[in-house]
């Protein structure tokens, strides 16, 4: 009998032990890094729309600002910003995140040259300080990680004087948060992913 009343008592008080347990649920988002403040520990991230692995979205504005976890822990690799937000092969158009008008910003190019299926260790990239701005030939050398693509591309000349972090794709990161603006988890999807490998 008495086993039978404390086991009554512990399914009743089941429920609160599971709400006090799991307390209030956070939030995810999850984009690309366009601008990065380390000393002030802040990121300016464009969301990824769909969230889909493989093939982001990332086309929502305003840009999200955050303040970065304190603790090392809850913080993975530090991102780089970049601007660039596509690169499209097809339409031949680069989509940038232009800050100046906050929003964004289509750059057709032409290939000069392209090489698909080259990873992060090809000793094409590896090494290089990449984007290459090249005033001369009018021209810009970058790599997408994710797309495995080294592309030599002829842009207008009005974008030569453009800062390097233009052409150069952000690192891609998930952050968990329960309060707007301050990220509790941050991940770098870029550094870990398995298409850096």
């Amino acid at each position: 009998m008495v086993k039978r009343i404390m086991l009554l008592s512990m399914v009743a008080l089941l429920p609160l032990i599971l709400i006090l347990g799991c307390g209030e649920l956070g939030q995810v988002d999850q984009g690309r890094v366009v601008a990065y403040d380390k000393a002030k520990r802040t990121v300016l991230v464009i969301q990824d729309a769909k969230a889909e692995p493989g093939n982001p979205d990332y086309n929502t504005l305003p840009p999200h600002p955050y303040v970065l976890p304190t603790d090392p822990l809850e913080m993975g690799p530090e991102p780089r910003a970049g601007l660039r937000m596509k690169l499209d092969m097809d339409k031949k158009v680069i989509t940038i995140f232009d800050p100046n008008t906050q929003s964004f910003k289509d750059i057709p190019f032409q290939v000069v040259e392209a090489r698909t299926n080259v990873r992060p260790t090809d000793p094409l990239v590896a090494g290089k300080d990449l984007p290459i701005i090249d005033k001369q030939a009018k021209t810009v050398t970058m790599y997408s990680g994710r797309q495995r693509l080294y592309l030599v591309a002829a842009i207008p000349e009005e974008y030569l004087d453009w800062p390097p972090e233009t052409w150069e794709g952000g690192d891609e990161v998930r952050i968990y948060y329960k309060e707007p603006g301050k990220a509790l988890r941050f991940m770098n999807i870029t550094r870990t992913d398995i298409f850096k490998k």
